[in-house]
């Protein structure tokens, strides 16, 4: 009886259904619980740590002062401990040893060190030490003695951070105009200028270069000329007053070091923050992750040029796949005979979708690169060459190179909501006198329009991630400028820029300062995922509203 029972629920396929539920489920918790992990490492590495100062005792009997910050911690069992070629103390069989971050680079040689906990005689948390985050050789941690104006001492005393803080914003503010005219005026001045030079290479090459024209080339560059003198000179009074003040401060190991406050990007004093100023610090951080640029070889710093160039080459991408990919797949379900032609096609289209993406790279290499991008400037930017304008990797490649990359999911996907859409829709239409045309245009397409958008949305989400071929056609581990700016025509396609993705694989492989840059690694990765997740939730937005306009025939 129970045997009928077990068949009867075999045949009826529960178990078939179960399992696949819990295939789903386990998947759903390792995807979720992978995120978790992504988040938590990332996220947490914004929170400001306290600083410990240690009384530890090296191997050669020296008992020296660590200043720095627990970054990690492990244990570590006797053959671990033998093969690094140490060896236990007597009746240890582990050692736990934790992982400091001691900064000072440019004076400590290294940024972390592993201790170990029982060589440590003494250990507290001073409340006067800062952290100060430099432009360049990472953190300085150390005890602030001086604030001094042309090396001459201005406040050693109680009101000493008071004088700091004062100064630091006058800095900060300084830096800030350095920046803007460096790159707005000055940068303006020589982007018109390299116009000019290349206006009067066309000239040279066409035999047009007449007295007339030399004359008002030449008075147009004097004029910028003489603006740029003045620029500068306003620049270098900005720098001599930026490195007017400083600060002496004494280190872990008791030297005492004279630091510019133009090279300090921000400091704190972790050991006297309160819950609410370490809040307010991680939020301030967060901020300053999403909102800034790359410095120290990727390691430091914000991520902002690597956001904007995903964000703007999905969005060419997109604008260049989708008129493709519909035009595409209308012709082969409305237009097109249905014989072993068209079959032909349709199973080429979803071969492409399997080719390797590293493919499609050498593919936009070859194709859009040496051979559309060089032919452009042989007929449009002579006056360039042999500098490349667009026959060099860049923005608009990347973006045709994933186009083409995400082609085929755009066209299978709107093939679908095509012969989904009712056949005496079209007679219907056909019969009160529209045309094929007026009848795909006013009909079919906008029925079949969140069809178009499910393939949006996974082009979106492959395109967004792929980093292999983009290395050839167009990203670069650091873009001194974005492709938008003020100067026309505004958007650069031409421009190389930073990705995400690839962001992810220079930190977390090509990164010269490994534990500094792990951290860094999940908090990319983490808004990476974000920024897909944000992208296909607009596309899917978008697609439930023509889903409810169209819903009477929602496939």
């Amino acid at each position: 009886m129970h045997i009928k029972k077990l068949k009867s629920w075999f045949k009826e396929g529960d178990p078939w259904i179960w399992m696949t539920s819990a295939a789903v489920t386990v998947s759903v918790l390792m995807v979720l619980g992978l995120l978790a992990l992504i988040a938590f490492r990332g996220l947490s590495f914004f929170w400001p740590s306290e600083i410990v100062e240690y009384k530890y005792l090296e191997d050669s009997g020296e008992t020296i002062s660590i200043v720095g910050e627990i970054y990690d911690s492990e244990t570590v069992d006797a053959i671990r401990v033998t093969d690094a070629g140490y060896a236990l103390p007597k009746g240890m069989e582990s050692i736990e040893r934790q992982l400091i971050k001691t900064g000072n680079r440019d004076l400590m040689g290294l940024d972390f060190r592993w201790i170990n906990t029982h060589k440590i005689q003494s250990a507290h948390k001073p409340k006067d030490i800062f952290v100060a985050e430099r432009y360049e050789w990472g953190d300085f941690f150390g005890y602030l003695l001086a604030v001094k104006e042309d090396g001459k001492i201005i406040s050693h005393s109680g009101n000493m951070w008071i004088e700091f803080d004062s100064r630091f914003e006058r800095v900060t503010e300084l830096d800030s105009k350095i920046k803007n005219l460096e790159r707005n005026e000055i940068g303006s001045i020589n982007y018109e200028l390299e116009k000019i030079r290349l206006e009067q290479r066309a000239h040279e090459l066409n035999g047009s270069y007449t007295e007339n024209k030399k004359t008002t080339i030449a008075q147009r560059r004097d004029i910028l000329q003489k603006q740029y003198a003045s620029y500068q000179e306003e620049l270098v009074e900005l720098y001599d007053a930026i490195k007017r003040d400083s600060i002496s401060a004494r280190i872990a190991d008791g030297r005492i070091v004279e630091l510019p406050l133009s090279v300090i990007v921000r400091y704190h004093q972790p050991n006297q923050m309160s819950l609410l100023n370490k809040a307010s610090f991680y939020v301030e951080n967060l901020w300053y992750f999403v909102s800034g640029t790359p410095r120290e070889a990727n390691t430091e710093g914000g991520i902002f040029p690597a956001i904007f160039g995903t964000v703007m080459m999905v969005i060419i991408m997109s604008i260049f796949v989708t008129p493709f990919g519909v035009v595409a797949a209308v012709y082969l379900r409305e237009y097109a005979n249905q014989g072993a032609i068209t079959r032909t096609i349709r199973i080429a289209v979803n071969n492409l979708a399997g080719v390797p993406s590293i493919v499609y790279g050498v593919f936009g290499l070859g194709f859009f690169v040496y051979f559309l991008g060089g032919n452009i400037d042989q007929l449009f930017y002579a006056e360039a060459l042999p500098a490349p304008t667009f026959g060099t990797p860049g923005i608009l490649w990347s973006s045709l190179t994933l186009a083409i990359l995400t082609l085929p999911v755009v066209i299978v996907a709107t093939e679908e909501g095509l012969s989904r859409i009712p056949r005496n829709i079209r007679e219907g239409s056909l019969a009160l006198g529209a045309t094929k045309f007026e009848t795909l245009w006013k009909t079919i397409l906008p029925m079949a329009s969140p069809a178009i958008m499910t393939g949006l949305i996974l082009a979106v989400a492959r395109a967004a991630g792929e980093v292999a071929p983009l290395m050839l056609v167009g990203v670069v581990k650091l873009a001194p400028t974005l492709p938008v700016d003020e100067n026309f025509p505004f958007l650069h396609l031409d421009r190389k820029f930073m990705h995400l993705g690839f962001h992810i694989y220079d930190v977390g492989f090509q990164s010269p300062n490994v534990e500094a840059a792990r951290p860094l690694v999940y908090a990319t990765a983490l808004l990476l995922v974000v920024i897909i997740i944000l992208l296909n939730l607009v596309a899917i937005a978008i697609r439930n509203r023509l889903r409810e306009k169209y819903k009477s025939f929602d496939a």
